[in-house]
């Protein structure tokens, strides 16, 4: 099979990247993913990706790409800082549905949240392939806090992707952290040497001839690039299980859930954000979260972003917390929400305590 065919697969869903063809054993693989589908699910009745923000709204980034956002209010009491959770590469806001549900719960201290899909990723716009890059990402959440989240505490967590666009507003904005940013929680990502560690650094280059093939079929006959993907599905949701979590056993509405997130991010928007994965290095940026109370969580099944990026970063922060999740994959926070979540807690109450010895501090002055 042509080697651009067996990618279009692989590269329309980067976690799903065993479905690099169509035909070879589809037929014995829908067998066995049809058997596991029909598994007692103890998911089966949780609204995943379903749950009503308080508010939703449009922000136009700086090059005026619509992103989609919304704000969850506190169930009870009146919040004391906003938590902010931004997804990953080929996701969207719905891969935070636990810590969202139980954050809007939480009384001690009550907080607001903001959740927002990423340019080309959900319900946002999808800018030009010269802007699909980290910086960009990085000036996106910029304007999403300037829109949303104006004034008081902030608690940034970002998973993948979405914790790589942290560091990059930390390097690009180090006065906002040093004001307001008083907690940081990096989730299942690395501060550099993607390929070196995970994922492949052959797939990250835009130099590589098939994933510049796929790319350039994705530009010149979409339909036909996503048709394809679509008669992969059942290799794909297998490649999902297998890549984006540590358990086979996983529940399978966590599978269908990240199918679907995969499968609303087109196979152009992939391939023009591999470069900018490819070339990620912000360990520099790492001294700017000095004044946060930092979190940094890993599943040691991680096959994407190793645990080893975890230590990597822990290393250049010693004052932040380690938490490494046994049997978790890169979905640590989908597979195993309860200890992330109990983390991302203690994070908040930290946050909220060096704000309140912020102000003693002031009042004494």
């Amino acid at each position: 099979m042509n080697p651009v065919w067996k990618t279009v697969g692989w590269v329309g869903g980067l976690l799903g990247a065993a479905a690099t063809g169509v035909a070879v054993g589809v037929a014995a693989n829908q067998k066995k993913v049809s058997n596991d589908r029909r598994a007692d699910d103890p998911l089966a009745d949780e609204p995943l990706g379903k749950l009503v923000p308080t508010r939703e709204s449009t922000v136009a980034a700086d090059d005026g790409v619509p992103l989609s956002v919304e704000e969850v209010d506190p169930e009870d009491g009146t919040a004391e800082l906003t938590v902010v959770l931004v997804h990953g590469f080929a996701l969207d806001r719905r891969c935070w549905h636990f810590q969202r549900r139980d954050l809007a719960r939480l009384t001690d201290p009550p907080v607001r949240q903001v959740l927002y899909d990423q340019r080309g990723h959900g319900r946002s716009g999808r800018g030009a392939a010269r802007n699909s890059t980290i910086d960009q990402c990085a000036r996106d959440l910029d304007e999403v806090l300037r829109a949303v989240a104006p004034k008081g505490p902030l608690v940034l967590v970002g998973h993948s992707m979405g914790g790589m666009t942290i560091m990059a507003l930390a390097e690009q904005q180090p006065d906002l952290f040093a004001r307001r940013v008083r907690g940081v929680a990096l989730v299942g990502t690395a501060a550099g040497a993607v390929g070196g560690a995970g994922l492949p650094k052959s797939v990250l280059s835009r130099y590589n001839p098939v994933t510049l093939g796929v790319g350039r079929l994705a530009g010149l006959q979409p339909g036909l690039v996503e048709w394809v993907r679509r008669h992969a599905t059942t290799l794909t949701w297998s490649g999902i299980r297998t890549l984006a979590f540590g358990d086979h056993r996983v529940s399978t509405s966590l599978v269908d859930l990240m199918d679907r997130m995969i499968g609303g991010t087109t196979v152009q928007v992939l391939t023009d954000f591999l470069e900018t994965l490819g070339t990620h290095n912000r360990y520099k940026a790492l001294a700017g979260l000095k004044h946060c109370e930092v979190l940094i969580i890993g599943g040691d099944a991680d096959k994407l972003t190793p645990f080893s990026h975890a230590e990597r970063m822990a290393e250049e922060m010693p004052h932040g917390e380690l938490v490494r999740v046994g049997g978790a994959g890169h979905m640590v926070m989908l597979e195993q929400p309860e200890p992330v979540t109990e983390h991302l807690v203690g994070l908040v109450r930290r946050s909220v305590e060096q704000v309140e010895g912020r102000r003693r501090w002031w009042r004494r002055a």
